[in-house]
């Protein structure tokens, strides 16, 4: 049987995210209801990039449910440098029930999930990072449980969290406006492919370079760090988003009851500031806790048999 895989948010339907959604929701009420789900089971942890949030919570997600989370790193293998992905790939998959990698390449992912005869989860790319995702609807859903028709505006750089916000957006009923400046969007190739999701979803995504214009009528601001890691910093970069801050200013101009949030980690005072961050109106450490139910779930549909 071909293994069900998660490269990007929309290798599941929407009613397939709903499902994760709602495990979720279930797991965080009950922690410990679900110990048997990978009973025996083995999920390998494949890291090219340090890890807090996705390392950790992966680990004790797959302990909750029963597994044995097997952490590697890329120098530990031979992947890439003696051996094929496609050859790590098909052994892998006669020891583990689980590959989840977080890497530079999406291609890695493709390519280990062409040849992997058990499920490959894309835990972030420099392209997509689908797990965030799906968590940040999560959490914007659990601050607001009348979602549908709302807006979350992301503002910085069109990098990899925000085209998978954007995607998951469009296929839950959540418009996204992408607040990013010129020169700084989503690539072309997967703005079009985001735009098919919300024509097809009957939501909008747009982007708005005016940052006040693009928070007006938002339920979240969302932002991430302006330079992602392995690549340069960059002073004309940070000098074009500086005005995409959220500070108490920017929020101000959002309505009263709008949310932040941010994937961590964060570069206070850069993306965004302490107060705002710290502040009453900040969920991004329910993001964070959110992360280990959310792909508790999706390890679930994926591997446990609940899909």
């Amino acid at each position: 049987m071909t293994p069900h895989h998660f490269r990007k948010v929309s290798d599941l339907s929407s009613d397939q995210i709903r499902a994760v959604l709602a495990a979720a929701a279930r797991m965080k009420r009950a922690p410990l209801a679900d110990t048997h789900v990978l009973a025996g089971k083995t999920v390998a942890l494949i890291f090219s990039k340090p890890s807090t949030r996705t390392r950790v919570s992966f680990t004790v997600g797959v302990h909750q449910l029963g597994g044995l989370a097997l952490t590697l790193s890329e120098q530990e293998l031979q992947m890439r440098k003696s051996e094929s992905i496609d050859d790590t790939a098909r052994v892998l998959s006669r020891y583990v029930d689980a590959i989840v990698i977080r890497t530079f390449a999406q291609s890695d992912v493709d390519d280990l999930a062409a040849a992997a005869s058990v499920p490959v989860v894309n835990a972030l790319t420099d392209d997509r990072h689908p797990c965030q995702a799906l968590t940040d609807i999560f959490t914007f859903e659990e601050r607001f449980p009348d979602a549908r028709g709302r807006q979350i505006t992301y503002l910085g750089d069109g990098n990899n969290v925000a085209t998978s916000l954007a995607a998951a957006g469009a296929m839950t009923g959540i418009d996204v406006c992408l607040s990013v400046p010129e020169g700084h969007d989503v690539p072309a190739p997967l703005w079009a492919e985001i735009q098919l999701l919300a024509k097809d979803g009957g939501t909008r995504v747009w982007v708005e370079r005016d940052p006040r214009a693009a928070v007006k009528n938002a339920s979240a601001l969302y932002t991430d760090v302006w330079i992602s890691m392995g690549q340069t910093d960059s002073e004309e970069k940070i000098e074009a988003l500086r005005p995409y801050r959220i500070d108490a200013e920017l929020l101000a101009s959002a309505p009263g009851d709008a949310v932040v949030m941010h994937c961590l980690p964060a570069h206070r005072g850069m993306e965004i500031t302490d107060d705002v961050i710290d502040g009453p109106r900040s969920v991004v450490f329910d993001q964070a806790e959110n992360r280990l139910h959310v792909q508790k779930a999706l390890l679930t549909h994926l591997v446990g048999g609940a899909g």
